[in-house]
């Protein structure tokens, strides 16, 4: 008897782990973060499946025949017949309405459907990490010494706050040089204290937002970005600036990409959800220009080298000499005294030395030479792709990340006029939604050709195929609404949990199919093939939905620290295990004994011993 059983479902058993895992390709071709983080679980995912089945055609038929007693009695739990009490009238009425069925359960999907535009959209949420990491930006002319009483008192502002454990600061750029920010960055490191000791309903969005408000009120000018510690390192890899997200204006002239920077950073000042704005000025560094006149220059005998040998020396400083100090040397380098040098009159007065016709040397102020001004140039240029840009950085609170971008990408594209030569990128977590979209766009049909290809070879026909892949729709519904339900948006994370739907749907397939398929075998009718199979396989069915479910049911709910990334995973296959399978029960029979009709009735006649091997 385990011989024979083991024989009905190796094949079925075998196909279903396969198409399982086939479910999980577009996990493997994710790149980046998302690769990152996702891609261990779809390794180790194919790795337990591929275990188990090996167990399952080795070690299983054989404990089984060793611990099976030889007389065995099948007693169904209380649970079992009271869903079986409830289930045996649904499906009767259910076969008997098939058309009606079938429509509650496109009305089912249609409703779904209706849903989706409703679901905000964003790359991955944010992970809780039990702390804060703000950077404020001062203006950039700023000295180290003029910045350190604004750092202090944004440590003191921290500091008051009792969910603050500490604050560490960093101010200017680091020793070894490895980040180009100047003295005009501070960044703050503030750990915060287990969110149990907060007072109770005060949250940690409630708390950004009261320091926003505190900095706003002290700090005019000064620019904010609120982050965590791991999340701010993954940003700036990301977008490649120091923010969240940031818009690129591409060009060649930096006055008119500062220009169109104040334009785009209005445009989204305006879009609800966008904060912690600013803008990266390229312009605002003190220039000193000194322009050589070179006919002036010329009638003293003098060359455009030898006044910027003096302006060199007398205000940059040149090397004189070389002391030796035992086995060392040092350069000796002099220029003028900072009195003689340290303003812009000053500047004009350093005396340029020339010969005279008589071989004597005489000397000339230098403003004779050239012209001397004082002008505002380029503080930082940004490069990439050997082209010129100024980013502008924001990040994206209560609000979905997809509808807020979609909304400033219109308002900056119908207000916003970009001169020939000028281009704009997004970049940061909305490029990165952007390009797992357009693989998943790839990736999702080659996924379910394979699927498609698996039950074929299974199954030798492309009805019972397509009958198969019927559940997907409804699992994919039920997921759709328990995100809509709990308040989630469709992330990456939101995505893989469908992507876990396509297996463990198509496998409810098979087993009503195959059931069924034994069933026409023996000679019977079709709806009563279909009503006994439904019947007989509704325990496994739930069973491998509620082991799911219960098995996330925690994650779906969970609230701590780690848990944002798999909640919508986890909240999409609770969904997914508890609705589909319900509409699968009810919906799918009605549906297969209809397309199976249809299909028997398009059929030449056939002796009738021979009907039900070609209906295989």
């Amino acid at each position: 008897m385990i011989f024979a059983s083991a024989m009905q479902v190796d094949r079925a058993v075998l196909f279903s782990s396969a198409i399982t895992v086939a479910a999980f390709l577009p996990l493997f071709t994710m790149q980046g973060v998302e690769g990152q983080i996702f891609g261990p679980m779809a390794r180790t995912y194919a790795y337990a499946l591929t275990g188990a089945l090996i167990a399952t055609f080795s070690i299983t038929p054989v404990l089984s025949s060793l611990l099976i007693p030889k007389v065995v009695q099948e007693k169904e739990t209380i649970i079992v017949r009271a869903i079986r009490k409830v289930y045996t009238p649904v499906l009767d009425w259910a076969l008997l309405r098939r058309k009606t069925t079938v429509a509650i359960g496109l009305g089912f999907i249609l409703f779904a459907c209706i849903l989706l535009p409703r679901i905000g959209t964003e790359f991955l949420p944010a992970l809780e990490e039990g702390n804060l990491w703000i950077r404020a930006t001062m203006p950039t002319t700023i000295s180290l010494e003029a910045g350190m009483d604004k750092v202090n008192r944004m440590r003191a502002i921290l500091n008051s706050h009792p969910e603050v454990i500490t604050v560490v600061s960093q101010h200017g750029r680091p020793d070894d040089g490895s980040d180009a920010a100047g003295f005009y960055n501070a960044e703050l490191f503030v750990p915060l204290k287990p969110f149990d000791e907060w007072p109770h309903g005060y949250t940690k969005e409630m708390l950004v937002d009261a320091l926003q408000k505190q900095f706003a009120d002290e700090f005019p000018g000064i620019e904010f970005n609120f982050s965590q510690y791991i999340q701010d390192n993954v940003e700036e890899g990301l977008s490649g600036v120091k923010g969240a997200n940031s818009v690129k204006i591409i060009g060649p002239d930096l006055n008119v990409l500062e220009k169109l920077a104040n334009q785009v950073l209005h445009e989204m000042n305006q879009v609800k959800g966008v904060e912690d704005l600013g803008v990266f000025r390229v312009l605002g560094q003190p220039n000193l220009n000194i322009t050589v006149d070179r006919a002036k220059a010329a009638r003293y005998g003098l060359n455009t080298g030898d006044v910027n040998a003096v302006v060199q020396a007398a205000a940059g400083g040149t090397q004189a000499t070389t002391v030796l100090e035992d086995d060392r040397q040092f350069s000796l380098v002099v220029r003028l005294a900072p009195k003689y040098r340290g303003d812009l009159d000053s500047i004009r007065r350093i005396k340029v030395g020339y010969v005279t016709t008589s071989g004597s040397t005489a000397y000339i102020p230098l403003s004779e030479l050239a012209s001397i001004t004082l002008d505002t140039g380029a503080s930082y240029i940004y490069h990439e792709k050997n082209e010129r840009f100024i980013p502008v950085k924001f990040s994206v609170r209560g609000r979905d990340l997809g509808g807020t971008v979609a909304e400033a990408q219109a308002r900056i594209k119908e207000n916003v006029a970009l001169p020939s030569g000028y281009h704009i990128e997004w970049a940061g977590e909305f490029e990165e939604l952007e390009q797992a979209k357009g693989r998943m766009a790839v990736v999702l049909p080659i996924t379910l050709g394979v699927i498609l290809l698996l039950l074929f070879t299974l199954f030798n026909s492309v009805r019972d195929s397509l009958l198969a892949l019927a559940a997907i729709p409804f699992s994919i519904a039920g997921g759709i609404v328990a995100l809509y339900v709990s308040g989630l948006d469709l992330s990456v994370s939101a995505g893989i949990g469908f992507v876990s739907l396509f297996g463990v749907s198509v496998m409810n397939g098979i087993l009503v199919i195959t059931y069924f398929n034994h069933l026409i075998v023996d000679g019977m009718d079709v709806v009563e093939a279909m009503r006994t199979a439904a019947a007989q396989r509704m325990r496994p069915m739930l069973m491998t939905a509620l082991s799911a479910c219960i098995g996330l049911l925690p994650a779906a709910f969970s609230t701590g620290i780690g848990s944002q990334v798999q909640r919508p995973l986890a909240t999409v296959v609770v969904g997914g295990m508890l609705l589909g399978p319900i509409m699968l029960l009810v919906v799918a029979p009605a549906l297969q004994v209809i397309v199976l009709r249809w299909s028997m009735s398009r059929r030449k006649p056939v002796p009738t011993h021979r009907y039900a091997d070609e209906d295989i």
